[in-house]
């Protein structure tokens, strides 16, 4: 991917930009940590620490405009997850165009916030009033994203919700997911529920796993490199890779690029979200690189 913005990436300001093209805004804190998101689904392509390495993967192969979603970085899925439902594959927010509210700094944070509302569009598959905001923060070593969803409508609304993080590794078969030991979930490859009975979850291969009610805090550790992730409000972790075979069927991923990613996502599946008329709920995922 190019970077098309008109200032060098380490003195690039917090507001708007174009990425690879496409209308974006990047986020610089004081001490140099670096996000920038795009504003096609409000899907954050980039994540750098202060004084650090890029944290998340994005397919070089990806298309970033209107017309597909965006393999990599981190999607935003509303209101439905994966084909549970009548929707489009993990519903529609991440092929919708946001709108920037506010990029500005606070403090020791860098943040921005977009918005999302039902509109003639949305309404045709989805026929809810509701309006969604993403708020992405970074500070020296943190990534923040809270996904908020209102009810604008007249009618009680029900949803799913997620944020499919892809984590960057050097070596996927070399890295450990920690935390997740006595977690029930369901295994859509092997297509039936089981239980994490070891605290390290590793992949060799392709893997496919929803957590229920996983626990708040997880550790990504490989060499040279740990990644704390903490969800709130979220009840539920999904963990996937595609493996060889599955990702060199995939169109808009290298074959070779498996090893690169983990999606560690936060995500609400097992207990849709109710909401009634002027009500909001909150999910967050939070990310951090440690020593």
């Amino acid at each position: 991917m190019s970077d098309d913005t008109a200032l060098p990436r380490a003195s690039q300001p917090t507001g708007a930009c174009l990425f690879d093209g496409q209308p974006a805004v990047h986020l610089r804190s004081p001490a140099g940590a670096q996000a920038t998101v795009l504003l096609h689904g409000a899907h954050v392509v980039s994540w750098i620490p202060a004084l650090g390495e890029e944290q998340l993967y994005l397919s070089p192969t990806s298309a970033l405009g209107g017309t597909a979603a965006v393999r990599g970085g981190v999607p935003v899925i509303f209101p439905q997850f994966n084909q549970q439902g009548p929707l489009p594959k993990h519903g529609f927010a991440r092929n919708r165009a946001w709108t920037l509210q506010e990029a500005t700094m606070r403090g020791e944070h860098a943040f921005a916030v977009l918005r999302l509302e039902a509109d003639e569009a949305t309404r045709a598959i989805w026929p809810h009033g509701f309006a969604l905001e993403m708020t992405v923060s970074v500070d020296s070593r943190r990534l923040e994203m809270e996904l908020a969803v209102i009810n604008t409508g007249d009618s009680t609304i029900d949803f799913q919700a997620a944020l499919h993080t892809y984590l960057r590794c050097g070596d996927v078969g070399r890295a450990q997911l920690e935390g997740l030991q006595g977690v029930n979930y369901q295994d859509a490859v092997l297509d039936q529920p089981r239980q994490q009975w070891v605290d390290v979850v590793t992949i060799a291969q392709e893997l496919d796993r929803i957590y229920w009610e996983a626990p708040r805090e997880l550790l990504l550790r490989e060499a040279g490199r740990k990644v704390r992730i903490i969800a709130s409000q979220f009840e539920d972790t999904v963990v996937w890779n595609p493996g060889p075979e599955k990702c060199a069927s995939l169109p808009d991923m290298p074959d070779e690029d498996w090893p690169q990613m983990l999606c560690v996502e936060a995500a609400q599946i097992g207990n849709p979200v109710r909401l009634s008329p002027g009500e909001e709920w909150t999910g967050m995922q939070t990310l951090v690189v440690e020593d």
